[in-house]
């Protein structure tokens, strides 16, 4: 209450009854205690947003992390704990100004390194043109010229239609719908170990439950799981094919199986190669039972294993493929090829999404397909894998005997898997986090993978340089004696 409203009360307070005063001069005495209150909570607010300023004015990582912990969900992890200021090609530079060497490529995305040159002047000059008008109002030549690229990049010898999303898991989804509404049928059998996205569909096909699927069930219905060959861990192809058998027997009905879902190289599941004859034999099966089979290659895909899509390495040509990551050098876009005929099955109306195919990243995702062609990126993700490959030979042998159980992959996506002993290779999560944790502080950015965290996978970009190249593996080196000597320590206490 202001003060020209108390003396206009007091004025005609003196002209009414005495019991009407005194109901006033009461809310007069009330009022106060309100406005102490409120200046008390508008001091506090003060400081908080003083607190706030402060806060968000300091650019140490410490303070980002503490503002992150305090504003976003613990839910959203990140795997180290500092804060990018620039970046620019396979480098990376925190706001305290420590550089970095990328080999994590920020989750198998930048094939093409961070900020090409070539993808940053076609996202810049699609820009200046607009930037959103959403396909499924005015479409816009971008999504088409990138649909035409990728109906020309995908293997098969017929014709193919592709459609454009903004995610991943968004693709996956979109390719379980398109394979329901061709064949009329339900179910979906995806391996186990496989990494499909964090959606509920997504989720219920992804062969892994922490930190993915834990407290969020239940999954959808109609998906099964049938046995992933990894000749290391004793499944061989002859077994994961009688497993796929038996799940056809006794649960998958074939007969209202849309498709099978695999990718060609697992991603979180390990960087685990599928044999060409598996994939050969579920294509045969596929075949026979009227089932589409659906290529996951939105880790694997553009360049990373030294093919188009890794799936070439094996001759198999798929129905669907999923594409995403480092398709576009950084921006977001994912989609779906296919056969026409199959990408035709939906409706008008039934595909589609508001920020799908967005023109800034279509833009980008055109020319960051024609920089992995102008600059033999194919061939450069081949040469790195024989180059990791072998120093990681010379590493292990020379740095970590018998703790480097394994170095897997196709071309540039290698992993290398990390045990206690050769004799019981039991897998060694805490090493392995060990070894990424003295990385960073030596200036790597590593990511582990696998359906124990035991492994150590490779992707760092493709327009990586020689020189930054082996700077990284020296600093790998070095982190794995870090590792080893503090391990040593800890036994020694």
């Amino acid at each position: 209450m202001t003060k020209t409203t108390r003396k206009t009360t007091r004025s005609k307070a003196q002209t009414a009854k005495t019991t009407k005063a005194a109901k006033t001069e009461a809310k007069t005495e009330t009022a106060a205690p309100v406005r102490q209150a409120n200046i008390a909570e508008t001091a506090m607010s003060t400081a908080l947003a003083s607190a706030s300023a402060q806060v968000a004015s300091a650019t140490t990582n410490a303070a980002l992390l503490a503002r992150k912990n305090a504003a976003v969900p613990r839910g959203v992890a990140s795997a180290a704990p500092v804060f990018a200021a620039h970046a620019e090609n396979a480098e990376l530079w925190d706001v305290e100004g420590n550089r970095y060497i990328d080999f994590a490529g920020g989750i198998a995305v930048l094939n093409t390194g961070h900020r090409h040159p070539g993808v940053i002047a076609a996202a810049k000059a699609q820009e200046d043109r607009y930037t959103h008008t959403s396909f499924q109002v005015v479409p816009y030549e971008p999504y088409v010229a990138l649909a035409e690229k990728l109906n020309a990049l995908a293997p098969g010898d017929f014709a193919k239609k592709s459609l454009l999303v903004t995610t991943g898991a968004e693709a996956v989804e979109n390719a379980v719908k398109i394979a329901r509404a061709h064949t009329g049928r339900p179910g979906v059998i995806a391996f186990s170990g496989g990494y499909h996205g964090r959606t509920l569909l997504t989720l219920g096909m992804t062969g892994k439950i922490a930190p993915y699927k834990k407290d969020v069930g239940p999954f959808p219905s109609d998906i099964f799981r049938a046995p992933f060959p990894d000749a290391r861990n004793g499944v061989t192809v002859e077994d994961a094919l009688k497993g796929l058998e038996t799940l056809m027997l006794t649960d998958a009905d074939p007969s209202r199986i849309a498709a099978m879902i695999i990718e060609p190289v697992l991603g979180e599941g390990g960087y685990v190669p599928v044999p060409a004859e598996m994939l050969q034999a579920l294509r045969a099966i596929c075949d026979k039972h009227g089932i589409l089979l659906i290529a996951d290659e939105i880790q694997a895909g553009f360049g990373r294993t030294g093919t188009w899509f890794a799936i070439e390495h094996s001759g198999v040509v798929p129905d669907l493929i999923t594409v995403a990551k480092s398709m576009a050098g950084g921006y977001p876009v994912a989609g779906v090829i296919g056969r026409a005929e199959v990408m035709d099955a939906p409706i008008p109306g039934g595909l589609g999404g508001t920020y799908g195919g967005n023109p800034v990243a279509c833009a980008a995702a055109l020319a960051a397909i024609e920089a992995i062609e102008a600059e033999g990126l194919l061939a450069r993700s081949t040469q790195l894998g024989e180059t990791f490959r072998a120093r990681f030979a010379e590493i292990g042998a020379r740095t970590a005997p018998y703790r480097m159980w394994d170095i897997r992959g196709l071309g540039a996506m290698l992993a290398v898997e990390f045990v206690t002993d050769f004799d019981m290779a039991t897998p060694d999560a805490a090493f392995t986090k060990s070894v990424i944790a003295h990385a960073l502080k030596r200036g790597l950015i590593l990511l582990s993978c696998g359906m124990h965290g035991n492994a150590l996978r490779i992707m760092v970009p493709l327009t990586a340089s020689d020189a930054i190249i082996e700077e990284g593996l020296a600093m790998f080196e070095a982190a794995l004696a870090d590792a080893i000597a503090a391990e040593h320590a800890i036994a020694a206490e």
